[in-house]
């Protein structure tokens, strides 16, 4: 990580909030350049994000992408509802507004908020997956308007097909095309009724997201036995999506929990800031998690939530801010210790990038280890079919299987996993952070870190196609290379990047898809020292990659 900002950790200044009425200004003035690559819809991982500061996410941009999902949705056939969720940033609430003229104009019948509040991605996903079970024909699927944990001035929009999961690029592809090729022809094609007008069609229903997931989630996690120990929970929604979602939880099942900051502003004002001087709503980053870290002695456990709630940062008493690396450990190990319903067969699914002490507990609970490339969409098949008992990301994103051992979400959802924090303390009377101590005792001590590396556009093309042999590391930091991959082994399927294993530790290398900069994931179960000379050493290689 680069130098961190003198403000890092503290209450974000005036002077570095944004002007929200410019910024929505600009999203309904600004009109994207088509020929500038920036400024077109791109779907990545997370759908397409940008601001309408840069044009990189103007009304344009929201009014071709719904009518391409439109269409994609007319050549599939499907004809059930679409779930639309909005989160608490500025950019949101405009994009709602796009979003619905053009559904309803298509005659796409849309569930929206009956309140006009706002709807996590974990319950649309659960939305979805609620409505389309036992049904083979008039599908639903799922529109989210959010960039995550982005800063305030950023919106985001992404497409969750009936699988309810992110959409895999078969499908970004085509709507990404569309898209841009509607934006090219100034938006001919493009229908779309007044707001006003749409909001009193037939098409546009009113609902009550809230209840249903509320009232399912004892399915996913053992509330009564949290209830039952009385632990103290606290929660941080950061100004998010589920803010106004833990009140009805917390009365339901008669959970001792309080939430810490209940405050909406699109400034996100009430944030401390980020590593780099930034807002941003990090649920992982002890800089954006201070006010909640300082609380801990409050409480037996708290935890926070991103923007839209699919990311978790879990807070200890004994720890603090928990690795989401080490919790995914401890979660795993919990999980399938204590759900005798999940099939014997059901497998662990984590990202080439994630931790290897993830690998090690696998292993001990003898379950099959899936290790796919960097996104959740990896996870959709195996949660959907119950194939997978969890799928978890490296950057504290995860959703697992219902205590039946079907599927919950196919989307990650930060609200469970920090739920299970709890019900891991009550079940075991010790708080994960103590529970990832015990890992630690029996599998070593894992030392993780990422890093970004200067690198021209021509550099990140050679890295995203680097072959095991190009490399051709025979030793890492000391240890013989035990292989080298570029391809994920629980798939087949390449991940853009190169990873080195040796038997202790490991480093992979991708290029960034919005910075001139790869990224090095590292990890060393002996020291830091021997995990920073895995990243100079990482660095040496893949420069006479780039030289030869």
């Amino acid at each position: 990580m680069a130098d961190v900002h003198p403000a890092a950790g503290k209450q974000a200044s005036p002077d570095a909030l944004t002007n929200i009425p410019r910024l929505v200004t600009a999203y309904f003035a600004g009109k994207p350049d088509v020929a500038d690559p920036a400024q077109r819809v791109a779907f990545g991982t997370s759908g397409h994000r940008g601001t309408s500061f840069k044009n990189t996410f103007n009304e344009g941009h929201i009014l071709a992408t719904t009518q391409a999902i439109c269409d994609y949705r007319r050549e599939k056939g499907l004809t059930g509802p679409l779930f639309i969720g909005i989160d608490t940033h500025a950019l949101a609430e405009p994009a709602l507004v796009s979003a619905v003229e053009v559904f309803a104009a298509n005659g796409v019948d849309i569930m929206i908020d009956k309140d006009g509040g706002y709807t996590p991605t974990p319950v649309i996903s659960h939305a979805i997956l609620t409505y389309n079970r036992g049904r083979t024909s008039g599908l639903a699927d799922g529109v989210v308007i959010t960039p995550s944990h982005n800063p305030p001035e950023d919106g985001g929009y992404k497409y969750n097909p009936p699988h309810g999961g992110p959409a895999d690029t078969d499908v970004t592809g085509v709507v990404e095309k569309r898209a841009n090729a509607y934006l090219a022809d100034g938006l001919k094609g493009v229908k779309r009724i007044d707001y006003a007008k749409a909001l009193k069609s037939s098409n546009v229903h009113a609902t009550d997201f809230i209840t249903p997931y509320v009232a399912d989630l004892g399915n996913v996690v053992d509330l009564d036995l949290v209830k039952s120990a009385g632990i103290k929970i606290g929660i941080d929604p950061l100004g998010g999506a589920a803010v106004h979602y833990w009140h009805p939880i917390i009365e339901r099942y008669g959970l001792k929990a309080t939430v810490v900051n209940e405050a909406i502003d699109p400034t996100f004002r009430f944030m401390t800031v980020d590593w780099d001087g930034k807002i941003r709503m990090d649920c992982s980053s002890p800089y954006a998690m201070a006010s909640l870290i300082a609380m801990r002695d409050r409480f037996d456990v708290a935890f926070a939530n991103d923007t839209d709630a699919d990311r978790h940062g879990i807070v200890t008493r004994s720890g603090g801010l928990m690795n989401p690396n080490h919790y995914l450990a401890t979660a795993i190990s919990y999980l399938f210790a204590h759900r005798p319903n999940w099939g014997k067969d059901a497998a662990i699914g984590k990202t080439v990038v994630s931790s290897s002490i993830i690998d090690r507990v696998a292993k001990k609970l003898g379950r099959k280890l899936v290790e796919t490339p960097v996104g959740f969409k990896w996870f959709v098949d195996g949660l959907l079919t119950g194939g997978f008992g969890f799928g978890g990301e490296e950057s504290a994103g995860a959703s697992f299987l219902r205590r039946d051992g079907t599927v919950w979400t196919t989307d990650k959802d930060g609200v469970i996993l920090g739920l299970l924090a709890a019900e891991i303390m009550a079940k075991t009377g010790r708080d994960p952070s103590q529970l990832f101590n015990d890992l630690t005792a029996e599998f070593g001590v894992p030392h993780y870190a990422r890093i970004d590396v200067a690198a021209t556009g021509p550099q990140k093309n050679i890295l995203k196609s680097v072959t095991p042999e190009e490399l051709g590391l025979k030793d890492l930091a000391g240890d013989p290379v035990r292989s080298t991959l570029s391809k994920a082994p629980g798939n087949g399927q390449r991940f853009g990047g190169i990873k080195v294993e040796t038997d202790y530790g490991w480093f992979a290398a991708r290029p960034s898809g919005t910075e001139d900069v790869y990224k090095i994931y590292a990890e060393s179960f002996r020291s830091t020292e021997h995990l920073t000379r895995i990243q100079e050493e990482a660095k040496a290689g893949l420069a006479k990659v780039f030289a030869a």
